[in-house]
């Protein structure tokens, strides 16, 4: 399972997606979970998976990596909806047994927002799978610029943010070899019960965080052996520039936001 979090991973393309100015990815993405929230009916929905996957077919990303992906939130999905399902009152029943009554307006809302919660994993892995680590900062950096008038550090925010999500693969798969080393001689992790299985993680923890302690101290190293010195004088080989292809993509978005918004109304 620790395999399957594609959170912080980039796919390599040629796609339009993948063409897009960091910048504007980046406004997409928040603007796509704000307007996640603001949907309230199923009918807006279909909008968001229209979307969503045709923003996955233009781009070029498997099916099955995306639903890879959802195998290590199944688990807060279910509890989602289960607490959503029996603790939400309503008038009519669809179920009853002893003590345990499902309401129409608990299956409702509990599938309202397993819907949600898959939209908003799926839509916003989008910007990681298509944009690489230095898009990403230099996107972020490039939008966080205005706030360096009261003192915020924008290059090195981002910067900061930009490695954190890089090295969450790097993290997982180097957990996935502890873990397979301590089964090989003879630790358990799936026995028990939960508290047990939580006791037997704690022996991970160790050796995880002197490895990451390791690669960080490398990763600084790196960058100081490069003559690395903050944003203050920094030159870019790839100057970010807006193009033909992004005002078509921001006017497509525009307009998808209107279409979820009107459905409110419907």
């Amino acid at each position: 399972m620790i395999k399957d979090i594609t959170i912080g991973q980039y796919i390599p393309g040629e796609s339009p997606v993948h063409h897009l100015d960091p910048r504007l990815k980046i406004l997409i993405s928040l603007i796509f979970i704000i307007d996640l929230f603001v949907i309230n009916n199923f009918k807006g929905y279909i909008f968001v998976f229209v979307f969503i996957l045709s923003c996955i077919l233009i781009a070029g990303i498997k099916l099955k990596y995306i639903f890879k992906g959802l195998k290590p939130i199944l688990l807060l999905i279910l509890i989602t909806a289960v607490f959503n399902l029996f603790l939400t009152p309503g008038k009519e029943q669809i179920f009853s047994y002893g003590r345990i009554i499902i309401y129409k307006e608990g299956f409702y809302l509990a599938s309202f927002m397993v819907i949600r919660l898959i939209f908003l994993i799926t839509g916003t892995s989008i910007l990681t799978l298509t944009t690489s680590p230095i898009e990403l900062t230099d996107g972020l950096e490039s939008l966080l610029n205005p706030f360096k008038k009261i003192g915020l550090p924008a290059h090195e925010l981002a910067m900061m943010m930009t490695i954190a999500l890089r090295f969450i693969p790097t993290l997982m798969d180097e957990t996935d070899k502890i873990m397979k080393a301590q089964m090989a001689r003879g630790a358990s992790f799936d026995e028990g019960n939960l508290v047990k299985r939580a006791k037997a993680l704690i022996p991970i923890l160790v050796p995880l965080f002197i490895s990451s302690f390791r690669r960080a101290d490398e990763l600084a190293m790196a960058m100081e052996s490069r003559c690395y010195r903050g944003g203050e004088g920094r030159t870019r080989m790839k100057i970010l520039r807006y193009t033909a292809c992004d005002l078509i993509a921001a006017f497509i978005f525009i307009v998808y936001v209107a279409l979820t918004i009107w459905s409110r109304w419907l």
